[in-house]
């Protein structure tokens, strides 16, 4: 991390090695994007048109959770490197991970989930593992580029990744969305979705294989613990993460035989004196649960960690922890995004169920036009941030992110209709087709541009100044843990917005997710001079 602040960074223009960075860049972005929607968004719609309800919608947003905890396994990914004589570093875990993928979305697609008893539970279980090689997957990418880019470049450099995985989503979720449409669309089912996913991930695998440049084995230096020359054999890791992975197993145990029941008897009684129906006390139930379930199992994964003697993971968060302001950051890292997740949680939900959209309208609008007007709100993020510098561009995105969470509250009580309708014509592009045109509700229009363009500049500046914290030779441990922080509110926001949306209504809950946003501001503004010392001007040699 670097220790001293920069004043008025020097800027030059980008050189053909710097082009070609940022195109593998946002290639992998492309990469990482794909199946993100496909665990998390897509699944959603259909989720949606298999006719379940949005609090267990909401609470099937777990199979996230292997997001949060990558930093687990990250480390293994730092210590043992396949085939890097051959690919160089990184390059093989991305093209294991990338076939793996391809499998797992072909095996989902196998599956029915409203299908028999059972039928669910086999699904979810499936989507969670996809979540956790797709988790696996961008500890690879995100150490990749950030071992890839000269910090003068991470700022320009994370607004093309930005662009590049919203560019997949708008392939997994939009154009997916208007080839399920049975009337306006191509009437593909999902599972034929999530089939030719698969074809695009092993697609992404031979181009990982052949295209991508390799990078330098790092030389090992006395002291290391990590990718360089690990303090303990590679046996030592492998024993501590299955230890780590046992003390999980036994959380989720305990929260199923323990904490469920136990939250049943203490809140059954008080919830059945209300007017809430029965399937809602029992969510209200199941979230407090879970929030006893991850008390107990944090810290107990944290002591097995330590027991067990997991060094490379250790290490990796010892050197973290040894910089200024280490703690606050993460903190930092959970509140920035959290107002903006809980808005989106169950966005796909809400337009399709409450708002009463049809499919082909939210696909164009919300995965397509949105996300595009995302990469567009990135691209200029990161040409923003060269003028306004890191703690600025936060700032600013950050205030705007918030702000645009009031148009969700807006169109949930009196946008719909509002402002018209824009007639999107009929399109045949071979690839994707709108069968007749369709009215394009001008309220909704209006609140995903403001979303989606303030959403894409927020995380380009967030990416740039998660990779000013990490060091080069703990990459995959520290960024994995950074982003893991930062996807809490992504997945854990997720069963408590559903219970909350049914509990107190949409307009009421988008407010909240405006509110839950004035912390993280509050903090930016106390940490400023800690985060300008994170600027780094174009000469500054990678952090190692």
């Amino acid at each position: 991390m670097p220790a001293a602040p920069s004043s008025a960074p020097t800027r030059s223009r980008p050189t053909a090695a710097a082009l070609h960075r940022g195109l593998v860049v946002a290639v992998l972005g492309f990469a990482s994007g794909l199946p993100l929607a496909l665990t998390g968004q897509a699944l959603q719609v259909w989720l949606s048109v298999s006719g379940l309800d949005v609090a267990t919608i909401g609470f099937l947003s777990l199979v996230g959770l292997p997001y949060t905890f990558k930093f687990l396994w990250a480390p293994l990914m730092d210590r043992f490197e396949p085939a890097v004589g051959l690919l160089g570093r990184r390059r093989g875990w991305l093209v294991i991970t990338q076939l793996a993928l391809a499998g797992g979305l072909v095996a989902m697609a196998a599956v029915t989930p409203n299908g028999p008893p059972g039928a669910l539970q086999a699904f979810a279980l499936l989507a969670v593992a996809v979540a956790f090689v797709s988790a696996s997957h961008d500890v690879v990418i995100d150490a990749y580029r950030t071992d890839l880019l000269p910090p003068a470049e991470r700022g320009l450099g994370s607004s093309l990744n930005v662009a590049g995985y919203r560019a997949a989503m708008v392939v997994s979720g939009g154009l997916a969305m208007i080839w399920t449409d049975p009337v306006q669309g191509g009437g593909l089912t999902w599972p034929q979705v999530y089939r030719w996913m698969a074809l695009a991930m092993a697609v992404a695998a031979g181009l990982s294989l052949l295209l991508l440049p390799k990078l330098p084995v790092l030389a090992p230096r006395a002291g290391d613990a990590g990718a360089g020359a690990p303090a303990v054999a590679g046996r030592q890791d492998v024993l501590g993460f299955l230890a780590v992975l046992a003390a999980v197993a036994v959380g989720y145990v305990a929260t199923q035989q323990v904490f469920t029941p136990a939250a049943g008897a203490v809140l059954g009684p008080w919830l059945a004196t209300g007017s809430l129906p029965a399937p809602l006390q029992a969510r209200w139930i199941d979230l407090a649960a879970l929030l006893l379930g991850l008390g107990f199992t944090l810290p107990l994964a944290a002591w097995t960690a330590r027991a067990a003697r997991f060094d490379t993971l250790l290490g990796g968060l010892r050197a973290y922890f040894s910089q200024p302001g280490a703690g606050l950051f993460l903190l930092f890292i959970v509140l920035y995004k959290l107002g903006d997740a809980f808005a989106i949680a169950l966005v796909t939900p809400f337009l399709l169920k409450a708002m009463a959209f049809s499919s082909a309208e939210v696909g164009v609008v919300n995965k397509v036009l949105g996300l595009w007007l995302t990469i567009a709100g990135a691209l200029a993020g990161g040409v923003l941030m060269l003028r306004l510098g890191l703690w600025r561009a936060l700032m600013l995105f950050g205030v705007l992110q918030m702000v645009s969470n009031l148009g969700y509250w807006w169109l949930a009580a009196y946008g719909k209709g509002t402002l018209g309708a824009v007639l999107l014509p009929a399109f045949d592009w071979g690839f994707v087709a709108l069968k007749q045109a369709t009215p394009v509700d001008g309220s909704l229009l209006a609140v995903i541009a403001v979303d989606n363009i303030a959403g894409g500049m927020g995380t380009a500046a967030f990416l740039a100044f998660l990779m000013g914290l990490t060091q080069q030779r703990f990459t995959a441990t520290q960024f994995a843990m950074l982003s893991a922080f930062a996807s809490v509110g992504r997945v854990w926001v997720g069963p408590l917005a559903g219970v909350l949306a049914e509990s107190i209504g949409w307009p009421a809950f988008f407010i909240v997710s405006t509110v839950v946003a004035l912390p993280a501001l509050a903090m930016l503004w106390w940490l400023r001079a800690t985060v300008q010392r994170l600027e780094v001007t174009a000469s500054a040699p990678l952090d190692d």
